[in-house]
């Protein structure tokens, strides 16, 4: 017990700490880019653009501006056509969406703004040509492949731990997580699927349960490689349902498929000559995911979004005048701080949820029936 309080204790104030330093750097970013964009734009703060910039996905991962110079690490852009055939090389390359190199450009504008398209010679879109198949590491993708390795090296090192020294109590990292992992087991996924057919999803499950969990807590702190909005990502969100949406249905006994397509104890006239009832089972199949999806993708993206939105008092607060701005900085980056502990709640909250949800769908196809 004492050697996992002296463990706790560390990494409890580590992490708050960096939450809070991350507060302050969000906000001095912050004004950094709204000085560069006064210099560029005369035409006022738009903070709708500012918000959405900062939890968009990029081709680069931006650091920070001094002297209006942009200071980010490029990522690398692979890009696939039948005339230019397979492209890779950095987004630098791009200059931030200012130029073209290859024949291929940013798009800065139109339905297709920030999609990397076909140039002209002129730098202008191509917009006859088709899309090129795109595999471009933009700032999600290696944010998420860094919560995959930081994932996969603590449960690494933690299985080979309990292979050495199996009857020692848990020690250091093992400790912390070993309570979470029995939570997962004995709270979420014993209790939904049943203690005779749970084991053969609990591998899955507890991948669901920690990936999402550890990319929300890496979301929450803005230095390099964590930061990104990867579960406030569609795209990341969509997957993940996807994955459930298969763990489900690829499990699913013939009770499970009788239900959909036979219900039982339901008037025959239901079911034929039109197919109400199997049509209303068949859309319960596709909107499981589809609520999977949009719920984590819509709580990670409106934390991130009322966080930055906080930082946006500081800008039309020095629009009035510079005495409110100082006073607004003092209230954003409060407030801020605020909202990041409540973020902490939500990240977990959140993949508590998505694992739980999966469970009872995967005990749904599994039931025998009565």
């Amino acid at each position: 017990m004492k050697s996992y309080r002296k463990l706790i204790r560390p990494l409890i104030t580590l992490l708050l700490s960096a939450l809070i330093a991350g507060q302050a750097v969000k906000a001095e970013h912050a004004q950094l880019d709204l000085q560069i964009d006064a210099e560029i734009d005369d035409l006022g703060f738009d903070p709708g653009a500012f918000i959405f910039d900062h939890i968009a996905d990029a081709y680069d991962w931006h650091l920070f501006d001094i002297d209006g110079k942009h200071y980010s690490v490029p990522l690398p852009v692979i890009l696939y056509t039948r005339k230019k055939g397979l492209n890779i090389f950095l987004s630098n390359r791009f200059d931030h969406g200012h130029v073209a190199y290859r024949g291929f450009r940013i798009e800065t504008e139109g339905p297709k703004k920030g999609k990397i398209v076909v140039a002209l010679e002129d730098g202008t879109t191509d917009m006859e040509a088709a899309m090129p198949l795109n595999l471009s590491m933009t700032k999600n993708v290696v944010g998420m492949l860094f919560a995959a390795m930081v994932m996969t090296g603590i449960f690494l090192s933690i299985g080979r731990r309990y292979r050495r020294k199996p009857l020692e109590p848990p020690k250091g990292i093992q400790s912390l997580f070993e309570p979470i992992v029995l939570f997962v087991i004995d709270d979420i996924v014993k209790p939904a699927i049943g203690e005779k057919k749970y084991e053969p999803f609990l591998p899955y499950l507890l991948t669901l349960f920690f990936f999402i969990w550890i990319n929300n807590m890496l979301g929450l702190i803005p230095i390099f490689p964590m930061g990104a909005n990867v579960t406030g990502n569609i795209s990341v969100t969509a997957g993940l349902a996807l994955t459930s949406f298969l763990a489900v249905n690829l499990s699913g006994n013939k009770h499970y498929w009788q239900h959909i397509f036979n219900t039982p104890n339901v008037p025959f006239f239901l079911k034929l000559p039109i197919p109400i009832m199997p049509l209303i089972e068949l859309i319960g199949i596709i909107t499981k995911p589809f609520v999977l999806a949009i719920r984590l993708f819509a709580n990670i993206t409106a934390g991130h979004i009322i966080t930055m939105g906080f930082f946006t008092l500081i800008f039309i607060f020095a629009q009035v005048s510079p005495a409110f701005g100082y006073g607004g900085t003092v209230l954003a980056v409060g407030f801020g701080i605020f909202i990041t502990f409540l973020e902490l709640l939500v990240a977990l909250i959140q993949a508590y949820v998505f694992t739980l949800l999966t469970s009872l769908f995967i005990a749904a196809a599994v039931d025998d029936g009565h």
